[in-house]
């Protein structure tokens, strides 16, 4: 059995930070309970807790993945003022999600994806956490760029494209 602190370090590598954490951010965001979260993505509640907790590792359905960054996403957007209304109709449209809507696409239904949206659906965090190592030495400005926005919060994406502005004329 492996130890909640290496299997929560080891969610880290995958999903870009620990189950336990990602729970804190869309229940505090959204007002759910971590049994609705395991609900609307379609887990058990004692799996999520089990997760949570360090227990276990990782999940092993892709949907269920996909749901819970979708919840993150929600969860930020009500963060920057997402209407209290627009909310119930997006936690519905995420349960409804097939293999068919994996890409978010019914989540944007106007607009380009943006560069964190695309590097987390073509990518998962370690594959990520890799690909910035690999480019780090010889290319660190585009390593950055994957660890933030492949892996960061909304903040941080912001945060980062604030730094940039200035380099952009």
């Amino acid at each position: 059995m492996v130890a909640p602190s290496e299997s929560l370090l080891r969610q880290q590598e995958l999903y870009g930070a620990a189950i336990g954490d990602v729970l804190d951010r869309i229940t505090g965001a959204l007002g759910l309970s971590q049994a609705a979260v395991a609900r609307t993505i379609g887990m058990s509640a004692p799996m999520l807790s089990q997760l949570a907790s360090g227990r276990r590792t990782t999940i092993g359905n892709p949907l269920a993945v996909q749901r819970l960054r979708a919840l993150v996403e929600l969860a930020e957007e009500v963060g920057t003022g997402l209407a209290h209304s627009e909310v119930a109709r997006r936690l519905d449209e995420i349960r409804q999600e097939d293999s068919t809507t994996l890409t978010g696409a019914s989540r944007r239904p106007v607009g380009e994806p943006t560069t964190a949206e695309l590097l987390r659906t073509v990518a998962s965090g370690q594959d990520l956490v890799r690909a910035a190592e690999l480019l780090a030495a010889d290319h660190p400005a585009l390593a950055e760029l994957i660890r933030v926005h492949g892996l960061g919060t909304a903040e941080d994406v912001r945060a980062h494209l604030d730094g940039l502005a200035g380099l952009v004329r």
